[in-house]
């Protein structure tokens, strides 16, 4: 009789917690988000069961007390991978590649084994649209970095402070949500603020999937209709030469002068050649396929194991999300702005839809302002337009990233 007891009391279902369950729930709700709409389902049905794992009583998968020490660097005892292997479940086994930043970087490579930079090679001014679309990555750490200071200034309590504050690191892995760059903010966020990537990973991969609902109003209100309705010439054609010479030079340039940047582009930009080179196409179609889903696979595990009650249940968190909507609408402002700007001095107009199209998310924002340019003239075909900003977007999120890591790491 003593071992029935004994087996009830080791239910999850006596030991749950109302926030536990609040957190299930969470989970049910982005399982949905994946499973039904569709939204970036790839990676948020892993990151949504994830955190279903991660929540359950019991389950011994994932123990954030063992990260907290491992980040403890006054504690050399705990400050070490070994311990996480000894005493780590299997989660925090898998999420060691997170914190060490295997898997964002492995993703780029095969992110870049599936791009195509021809529309950027051949329109370079390009590059400089998906530089302006950071915009919002930058404003957004500045805001987020000012909450603190500001509540100081006002006299409010420590606490207060504690709870709606974020410190450099944090604000700066808040604002890389901006580049809507899921890998990207991963990265940055295992360095700089590992206790906030759950909510940020969220909230990077959600804004990623409402491209198509938080782009357009923002692209109609800042331009007029006889913008919209510019026809840009066919893009030149690009030789073999240039689509391998174009991968080494950028990993060349970049490493060499923001070496924090370097796994990232390096990793970007080596995919990038696997496929254009046509000599290591297995190679190729393996970065294209089995890697990356295997990487996915645990890379949205890990992500969604870090979304405990204790991390994602308070005031920060809601914050992350509202600030993250920010970060992702200045981005998309100041591609479109400054395609305006550029207007003002080039003969050949530039369609600014496709500055929208600067930030990273991959094929979609392109697609977005395809479908907007076409409401307005349906004989306008702009996607190989904006393929340029958008490519350049992923190069210019991994620049930031670097920025942010040099300045604040």
């Amino acid at each position: 009789m003593g071992d029935i007891i004994e087996f009830f009391k080791g239910m999850g279902f006596m030991n749950i917690e109302w926030r536990q369950a609040v957190m299930l729930c969470i989970s049910f709700f982005l399982l949905y988000l994946a499973i039904h709409k569709k939204y970036e389902p790839l990676l948020l049905l892993p990151i949504a069961f994830g955190m279903l794992l991660t929540n359950l009583p019991g389950s011994g998968m994932f123990h954030s007390e063992l990260w907290t020490a491992f980040l403890d660097s006054s504690n050399p005892a705990y400050h070490s991978y070994g311990t996480i292997m000894r005493e780590g479940g299997l989660l925090d086994i898998l999420y060691i590649g997170v914190k060490a930043g295997v898997y964002p970087c492995l993703i780029f490579m095969g992110v870049g084994a599936m791009t195509d930079f021809g529309p950027l090679i051949a329109n370079p001014k390009s590059l400089l649209l998906g530089a302006a679309a950071q915009l919002g990555i930058f404003l957004t750490f500045l805001m987020a970095n000012s909450i603190g200071p500001l509540l100081e200034s006002i006299g409010a309590s420590a606490d207060v402070i504690a709870n709606w504050g974020f410190s450099e690191a944090q604000a700066g892995s808040i604002g890389i949500i901006g580049g809507a760059d899921g890998p990207t903010s991963i990265f940055l966020t295992s360095k700089l603020a590992p206790e906030l990537l759950g909510p940020i990973a969220i909230a990077a991969y959600s804004y990623m999937a409402l491209v198509p609902v938080i782009q357009p109003p923002i692209m109609r209100a800042l331009t007029s209709k006889q913008e919209r309705s510019i026809k840009m010439k066919q893009l030149r054609s690009v030789s073999k030469t240039e689509k391998i010479v174009f991968p080494i030079a950028i990993t060349t340039i970049v490493a060499l002068i923001l070496p924090d940047a370097a796994p990232l582009i390096g990793c970007l930009m080596l995919g990038n050649l696997a496929k254009e080179c046509g000599v290591v196409d297995r190679l190729s179609k393996t970065m294209q396929n089995e890697l990356m889903n295997i990487v996915v696979i645990f890379l949205g595990l890990t992500v969604g194991a870090t979304a405990t009650w204790t991390s994602f249940l308070n005031i920060q968190t809601i914050l992350i999300l509202l600030m993250g909507i920010l970060a992702f609408s200045c981005g998309t402002a100041g591609g479109i702005l400054l395609a305006k700007l550029m207007n003002l001095f080039l003969k050949e107009k530039i369609n600014p839809l496709i500055g929208s199209a600067g930030v990273s998310a991959v094929p979609m924002a392109a697609r977005v302002s395809q479908t907007v340019g076409q409401e307005e003239d349906p004989s306008n075909f702009l996607l190989m337009h904006a393929m340029g900003p958008n490519v350049a977007g992923v190069i210019g999120s991994a620049v930031a990233a670097g920025i942010l890591l040099t300045m604040l790491g």
